[in-house]
């Protein structure tokens, strides 16, 4: 698989075709919007009893990018659980599984809106609100330069929806990675207030760039941004 390799914020970066962002430099490896325990939480809030297999999907998916990058620090850019009960009820192999994955490296959680409390001795790593050093990691895009998640951005390709990051001048915005989890599309004004030009680079067999320009994006009737314009 060939990722893309971009600038954002003074580092040299690559956007991997699963929806991994690799820090070189840093031999971090980033992952936003895991939702692990998805299922169980829609079953258990009366919702479709869904295959309960997604938490094995996701960690298959991540265990071959740390094989594939070895790197020296696992970060999850929040919502890595769907929400706090739903980390509580992981189960022991799970629980192992992670642990396992974490030997020789650290794990850092960032809190998210689905799972602000911290994970606790049960898992491996540390929970921080967000982390600064040389770039800004949050949940959610804020006050940039700063690398997030938080809105599962995707975009239309060759006629399919793919999983995308969005490479703006102030916000770096990373695909959800979960299994379970739907997707925004890059022209919604949401996103395009966040990232009006740039590039989505969408995940595919290969990461692949697309300009992505404000007049892409199709005038919403009767929705505006917080300035009074229309997208």
């Amino acid at each position: 698989m060939t990722s893309y390799m971009f600038d954002f914020d003074g580092q040299s970066l690559q956007a991997r075709p699963s929806g991994a962002l690799f820090w070189p430099a840093r031999r971090w490896l980033i992952v936003a919007d895991l939702h692990l325990g998805k299922s169980e939480r829609i079953a258990r809030r009366g919702g479709a009893l869904l295959p309960p297999y997604e938490v094995q999907a996701t960690l298959d998916r991540l265990q071959a990018e740390i094989a594939a990058t070895d790197p020296a620090c696992v970060v999850s850019l929040g919502d890595g659980f769907d929400d706090d009960a739903a980390r509580a009820a992981l189960s022991d192999a799970v629980r192992e599984r992670i642990w396992v994955m974490a030997q020789g490296r650290e794990w850092l959680w960032i809190s998210g809106n689905h799972d602000p409390a911290p994970v606790g001795a049960g898992l491996p790593g540390e929970t921080h609100p967000e982390w600064r050093d040389l770039l800004t990691l949050r949940h959610e895009a804020g006050a940039g330069p700063d690398v997030s998640g938080h809105y599962h951005p995707c975009i239309r390709l060759a006629g399919e929806r793919r999983r995308c990051f969005l490479i703006g001048s102030d916000h770096l915005i990373l695909p959800a990675f979960g299994a379970y989890t739907g997707g925004l599309i890059a022209q919604d004004p949401a996103l395009t207030r966040l990232v009006p030009d740039g590039l989505a680079v969408a995940c595919a067999s290969r990461a692949m760039a697309v300009p992505l320009q404000r007049s892409d994006a199709q005038p919403s009737r009767g929705r505006r941004n917080p300035a009074g314009r229309r997208f």
